[in-house]
């Protein structure tokens, strides 16, 4: 296992979308733990796969209950609405509010290749958002209605 590097907002392929994964073999199974890794590293949320550069629609999420890994997820159902801070790995210090769901079920298979349907609530239905976001060439910046940095709070 390895720490990947993360890509930055101006690496354009965080702007492209991302191909289903149709193989689930150890390549993918060390991609998935190398993103884990990564993620934990990096002390974030969740981590897409295009965010180390890989155009796979592959997603962990640890929202601090566990590792969810998302291989070729699809939001199936939304609830509610909730308006909260969102940062992201690829846009260090900076941060925004934006409106997402309260309630998400994601459907996705794992890394075996079963399709399982997972249910995020607050914080882990913005995280599955956040990230499935990304699958498709989108930053949270793009749905953010106001936008602030790390430096505005530090004297």
């Amino acid at each position: 296992m390895a720490l990947r590097k993360i890509r930055t907002d101006s690496d354009e392929i965080l702007r492209k979308r991302s191909k289903t994964v149709d193989k689930f073999d150890e390549k993918l199974w060390m991609l998935l733990d190398d993103m884990k890794d990564t993620l934990y590293d990096a002390k974030g949320a969740g981590l897409a796969a295009v965010q180390i550069g890989i155009l796979r629609r592959v997603v962990v999420v640890d929202v601090g209950d566990g590792l969810i890994e998302l291989v070729n997820p699809e939001i199936i159902s939304t609830e509610g609405e909730q308006d909260g801070e969102e940062g992201c790995l690829s846009v260090p210090g900076k941060f925004g509010m934006v409106k997402r769901p309260k309630i998400v079920k994601v459907k996705a298979q794992n890394r075996k290749g079963d399709w399982c349907i997972y249910k995020g609530e607050d914080l882990k239905a913005r995280c599955f958002c956040h990230e499935l976001d990304h699958l498709d060439g989108k930053l949270y910046t793009d749905i953010a209605y106001e936008m602030h940095s790390d430096s505005e709070f530090s004297e």
